[in-house]
């Protein structure tokens, strides 16, 4: 019976729709906060005068600042800057601890144990120099970064600072299609890409969900930073006078990461205009009022919550990682060791990249860990070029100075390959964690496979690129 009364109703709803205005609904919502406001000057009193002689307050004040088209983003800078500088300076001190701890005293204590229980060499190597040694320099490399950057980032979040990142990044992110929440689960991937991609449950828009997905792999996560900061201070801050180098050197290093920015917002304007084509969804979003962080209360959570988690996940894909890497120092076929076969076969494509192959072996054993890139590459260069001193398969600890030696006096580095690696570091595929977490998140093999080629491919042609221009001149 209401089938029959409704279906010419419904027959004209539908007529009628396609003669609405596109912006029908935002102009009803803009009508309901115009009343709305009406109402509230003719209904609440205040105890201000109306010629605008009111005191603002504290939270007014703030958002004047924070939220300003112009110094809204010079702030913006600045903070994440400052975060960036002490997450990067404040882990130096605990890293080096834990690398005395862990992989200086804790690997030859390790393998006296094995030794003196008489465990055979190729036991005590895979576990030891290759399992252990692996997850150590994770634990060393990952820990100290993210026990820092998630309390800060918290604590931002506590005192209500990342809801105006949002707003500030709005405009941007829905001028590429994208979601204005997209700015937040960015943030997050700075500190790990896995975290960043789990974050961006807070989008309600499946299409614009799966934009942050595939587009968190340009925040630079805590593996990464290592070898952006290494290679910032031997190659690019060594251009600068010794006064300037550090400054040099900070700045190729923030350069990268505003690339990824750049890059974020470039590939979600392509997504949403070619394969993920759909309507930006419209939010409210409120602004909430400044707090009081809960320093400790925050520190625990974040601690237990994220670094944790996080930490645990790349324990888990650091281990085998360890092990492949003694196995391809160590196995032999006809007196050449594996990674001496892998390295020729991928000379070639490392040449047109503008990088080598020990490079690409690097990044193709490290896929489970980013933090493992830069040992491995020492190792492997080391090791193909009979460095004396060195054991095969073993990843070393270095300083600035004696990994400068190794990478231009045994490996002939040049300049683009330090560019060049800055450049694929920022947009290779994601480690395997990223890749699992993705895979969960969407359920989809389709769009997991294409979160992770579609970095590496746009790596491939940026570095290629740029290996072109450098040989021209």
């Amino acid at each position: 019976m209401s089938g029959l009364v409704s279906s010419p109703v419904l027959e004209a709803a539908a007529r009628l729709r396609h003669t609405m205005p596109d912006d029908l609904s935002e102009g009803v919502v803009t009508s309901i906060f115009d009343d709305a406001a009406a109402i509230a000057r003719s209904s609440v009193s205040t105890d201000s005068p109306e010629d605008g002689s009111r005191r603002p307050t504290v939270d007014q004040v703030l958002d004047r600042a924070l939220t300003h088209p112009v110094w809204g983003f010079v702030v913006m800078g600045v903070l994440f800057y400052g975060v960036f500088w002490f997450t990067i300076a404040g882990a130096a001190v605990p890293s080096d601890l834990l690398f005395v701890g862990l992989v200086d005293h804790g690997h030859t204590w390790l393998r006296s144990g094995f030794e003196a229980v008489g465990a055979p060499w190729w036991v005590t190597g895979l576990l030891v120099d290759g399992v252990y040694l692996g997850t150590a320099w994770v634990v060393a490399v990952m820990l100290p970064p993210m026990a820092i950057f998630f309390p800060l980032f918290t604590l931002l979040e506590d005192f209500g600072y990342l809801p105006r990142v949002a707003f500030n990044l709005d405009r941007l992110f829905a001028g590429a299609g994208a979601h204005g929440k997209q700015s937040l689960t960015m943030m997050m991937g700075y500190g790990c890409n896995a975290a960043g991609v789990t974050a961006t449950r807070i989008i309600d828009s499946p299409r614009e969900r799966l934009i942050a997905i595939i587009t968190n792999n340009f925040s630079v996560c805590n593996g990464r930073w290592p070898t952006l900061i290494l290679m910032g201070t031997i190659f690019i801050g060594s251009m600068a006078p010794p006064a300037l180098a550090g400054l040099l050197a900070a700045g190729s290093v923030v350069l990268v990461a505003l690339v990824g920015i750049a890059t974020t917002i470039v590939v979600s304007w392509f997504l949403s205009h070619t394969i993920l084509r759909g309507e930006t969804s419209v939010y409210s979003l409120e602004l909430p009022p400044y707090r009081r962080p809960q320093v400790w209360r925050t520190i625990y959570t974040s601690m237990v919550d994220r670094t944790f988690k996080v930490l645990k996940r790349a324990l888990v894909m650091a281990a085998p990682a360890g092990a492949v890497i003694w196995l391809l120092g160590n196995v032999e076929i006809s007196s050449t060791s594996l990674a001496m076969y892998l390295v020729d076969a991928l000379e070639p494509a490392g040449w047109v990249l503008g990088l080598n192959g020990v490079i690409l072996l690097a990044y193709l054993v490290a896929i489970p860990a980013n933090e493992i890139v830069i040992p491995t590459i020492l190792m492997l260069t080391l090791t193909l070029h009979a460095a004396p001193g060195t054991a095969a398969g073993v990843m070393l600890d270095m300083s600035d100075l004696e990994a400068s030696t190794v990478l231009v006096g045994v490996g002939g580095w040049t300049l683009l390959t330090a560019v060049n690696l800055m450049l694929f570091c920022l947009l290779h595929n994601p480690c395997s964690t990223t890749v699992l977490t993705i895979w969960r998140e969407t359920g989809s093999v389709r769009w997991t496979t294409f979160a992770t080629l579609m970095p590496l491919a746009l790596g491939g042609l940026v570095t290629a690129g740029t290996a072109v221009v450098w040989r021209m001149f």
